[in-house]
C-alpha cells in the first residue's frame, strides 16, 4: 500500500508513514496507514488545527484516523485531538491523569506560546486523555503492519513515549526527546538526568539505519540522535550512555 503523501503537502517516509511539520510551532504530526486502521502521532496544538489534519489524514488514507498517539503531553501535542470523534488515544502511563489535573496549566501553556485564548480555552475543555495508557510496550496491529508503541521516558517530560513503525525502512517518532530546528527544550517538567538514557532507548528501538522522526524539525538519523544524546549529557552533566 503506497499512500501519495507529496501530494497531499505531506512528507512519505515510507508507503504506509508519512508526517506533516505543522505551522507556526512546527511541531510534528505523524500518520501510519494500515489495511483495516490508521494511526495519527501527535494531533496539533488546538481543535482547529486537530480538524483541519483529520481532513487531510482521512483524505490519504481513505477512512478515519482509529488510532491516536501522543508522545507527551505538551499543548501542541495534544490539544487537537477532540478533533478525532470515536479514536483510541494512547499516552505513557500517568498523562491521563497530569492533563486532567493540569488543564489550567496547560491552557496558560498554550496562550503564553501565542494560541489565542478564546481557542485554548475551548480546545483545554475539549481535550481528550489518553485512555490506553503504555508503562513499558504496545503494539498495535493496524494491518499489513504493527506499530509499537514505547514507554522511553521520562525526560523531555516525565511521560515520553516513542513511536516505532518496521518495515524495510524503520521509523521511529520520537516526539520532543529529539529536536532539529532548535536546542531541545527543557522546561519546568523535564526530567534532564534522565533524558540522555530516554535518548539511548529510542536508540535501541531503531537501531542505526532507521529514520528518526523529531517532535520539531527535519527527519534526523542515528549520528544525528547520538550527537545530541551527547550534547543534552553534557548539559545535565550526566553520562550520555
Amino acid at each position: 500500500m503506497d499512500v501519495q503523501w507529496e501530494e497531499a503537502g505531506w512528507e512519505g517516509l515510507t508507503g504506509r508513514t508519512g508526517r506533516l511539520r505543522l505551522p507556526v510551532w512546527d511541531c510534528t504530526a505523524g500518520l501510519v496507514v494500515g489495511d483495516d486502521a490508521v494511526l495519527l502521532v501527535d494531533p496539533g496544538s488546538c481543535v482547529r488545527e486537530g480538524a483541519a489534519l483529520r481532513a487531510q489524514a482521512e483524505r490519504l488514507a481513505g477512512r478515519r484516523v482509529t488510532h491516536i498517539a501522543f508522545t507527551h503531553g505538551h499543548f501542541d501535542h495534544v490539544l487537537g485531538a477532540s478533533a478525532f470523534s470515536g479514536a483510541e488515544v494512547y499516552g505513557a502511563v500517568g498523562l491521563d491523569g497530569l492533563l486532567l489535573a493540569g488543564r489550567d496549566l496547560l491552557r496558560e501553556e498554550a496562550v503564553r506560546h501565542g494560541l489565542a485564548e478564546a481557542e485554548a480555552a475551548d480546545s483545554v475543555e475539549l481535550l481528550v486523555p489518553p485512555r490506553h495508557l503504555v508503562s513499558g510496550e504496545w503494539t498495535l496491529d493496524l494491518g499489513g503492519v504493527q506499530v509499537l508503541l514505547a514507554n522511553v521516558g521520562p525526560g523531555h517530560t516525565g511521560h515520553d513515549l516513542a513511536v516505532f513503525v518496521p518495515g524495510e525502512q524503520e521509523v521511529v517518532f520520537c516526539g520532543d526527546l529529539v529536536e532539529e530546528s532548535g536546542e531541545p527544550q527543557a522546561g519546568f517538567d523535564a526530567v534532564r538526568r534522565q533524558w540522555p538514557a530516554a535518548i539511548g532507548r529510542l536508540l535501541a528501538l531503531g537501531g542505526e539505519d532507521a529514520v528518526y522522526v523529531p517532535g520539531h524539525g527535519a527527519v534526523v538519523d542515528a549520528a544525528f540522535v547520538r550527537a545530541q544524546r551527547a550534547t543534552l549529557a553534557a548539559r545535565f552533566g550526566v553520562s550520555p550512555s
